[in-house]
């Protein structure tokens, strides 16, 4: 029975008896594995220096390099790789030598193949473990910063729809949102609430890869591929495998890793640099960016065909700005995390008149400036209850002109001058006038209207979408 993708291994098969070659050209494809033959401790070594496996199969008896010394090699060459040793009977103190030397097990002549099959197992276990260790760590990481996506306003309910639907196929998805907006949230969100949450999640920023060094970073190099590659080096597609990799900034990558990123969707494949072979990795991708990929196709910056790979299915983050009736419990959350306390013991840190100002703000920098506006805030109070005066300069004077203030401000006389058609018209007109009437206060507003804060805020926004669709 062949084995899950992600427990398939890539094997090296060194022994000079052509029967036993023959067995494992056959019955190792069979039980899921790729299996490169050599007849000889010399090829095996070549073929350790050219590419990449999980696993080596040496005979202890070989002509020219024997077993051991091959073992001693591949130490030096592709220490990752784990040695499996055959042996005769009457060779048990080699094999005991082999295992000093650390071979992972050996394995008696004649062999069945139900031996090699048990042992290979342990070594995909092992590497299986390995990775969940991997998972593990991130997970970790991921712990000190949000973990949860905040938001209830109506687009942020949409995402939440979008990832629960997506999250448990293997689809790859594109992430779209300007900076700042928790785009890596996200995904790590649809990484959470995957199949794959117990594998490895893997994120890489384009952007910051060094243009030598990406496709190194990206699908690995073996050694002597290039200047100072002095041994073989797992790529981060190599990292990620069975889990998923999440390529932050994919607008980035030129046009020659665009073209490798392609051909992985297309055929799960990759090759290392220097490396003629490729192999098969279990790999789901991600995407996101904060540019127009639409424009950059028409400049010939991206390629159209990998925008709809990567593209099979699509959400949009909405900026801050869009969704300011989740600010007060973004804002408490965020505090909370600088603090590194529950929500509800900072819940009630943050004053009315501090959120006031918050929500008046038109936060360019999204969720990531408002992050930082809580810890600055937190720090300046030194544990008292946070005001105004606690937030940055550039907040407090930037909430007197807040482009919605201005917009409902404007909108009040010219809404009472209309007089009301519907029910509807006749709610949102008095919203407007008590609106401004307050100057623009949407605390106090609120208060007299008798409506919370965030059903105010969803009412404003309501109507400032309708005003631009219809010109």
């Amino acid at each position: 029975m062949a084995t899950s993708p992600h427990l398939s291994l890539r094997i090296l098969f060194a022994d000079d008896e052509k029967a036993l070659q023959e067995l494992m050209r056959a019955e190792l494809p069979r039980l899921g594995h790729e299996v490169t033959v050599c007849p000889d401790g010399k090829s095996a070594i070549k073929a350790l220096e050219k590419g990449s496996f999980d696993a080596a199969i040496l005979d202890l008896r070989m002509p020219g390099l024997n077993g051991i010394e091959v073992l001693e090699q591949l130490k030096q060459i592709a220490p990752d790789t784990e040695a499996i040793v055959l042996t005769g009977h009457g060779s048990m103190e080699t094999a005991i030598e082999a295992m000093r030397l650390g071979a992972f097990d050996y394995v008696t002549k004649p062999c069945k193949l139900a031996e090699i099959e048990a042992i290979l197992r342990k070594v995909a276990e092992k590497r299986q473990l390995t990775n969940k260790n991997l998972a593990l760590q991130t997970r970790v990481q991921a712990a000190e910063g949000p973990t949860v996506l905040v938001g209830s306003s109506p687009s942020m309910q949409s995402v939440h729809r979008l990832i629960a639907t997506v999250a448990p196929t293997d689809s790859t998805v594109l992430i779209l949102g300007e900076t700042g907006t928790g785009k890596e949230l996200v995904a790590r969100t649809l990484y959470l609430q995957s199949k794959r949450a117990h594998m490895p999640f893997v994120p890489v920023n384009c952007g910051a890869l060094s243009e030598n060094l990406v496709e190194s970073e990206l699908f690995g190099h073996v050694k002597g591929a290039f200047t100072g590659a002095e041994r073989d080096h797992k790529g981060l597609f190599e990292v990620a495998n069975g889990g998923t990799l999440f390529l932050d900034e994919v607008g980035e990558l030129n046009k020659n890793i665009q073209v490798k990123l392609l051909r992985f969707l297309e055929s799960g494949e990759i090759r290392r640099v220097g490396d003629t072979r490729p192999f098969k990795t279990d790999v789901r991708v991600l995407c996101a960016t904060n540019r127009d990929l639409r424009e950059m196709i028409a400049r010939d910056e991206f390629r159209e065909d990998l925008y709809f790979r990567i593209n099979t299915f699509e959400i949009r983050l909405p900026p801050l700005r869009e969704r300011r009736a989740d600010i007060p419990d973004l804002a408490r959350h965020l505090l909370a995390r600088a603090a590194r306390r529950p929500v509800e013991q900072v819940a009630e840190l943050l004053s009315p008149e501090a959120i006031d100002v918050l929500l008046e703000h038109h936060w360019p920098g999204n969720v990531r400036e408002l992050a930082n506006v809580m810890e600055h805030a937190l720090i300046l109070a030194g544990g008292q209850r946070i005001g105004p005066e606690h937030l940055p300069h550039h907040i407090r004077v930037g909430s007197v002109a807040a482009p919605l203030a201005g917009k409902v401000a404007a909108a009040a006389p010219a809404a009472a001058a209309t007089g009301p058609r519907t029910l509807r018209d006749v709610e949102m007109e008095h919203i407007l006038r008590v609106v401004h009437k307050h100057g623009g206060n949407k605390s106090k507003a609120a208060e007299e209207l008798g409506i919370s804060l965030k059903t105010l805020y969803n009412k404003l926004n309501q109507l400032d979408e309708e005003r631009r669709s219809a010109g």
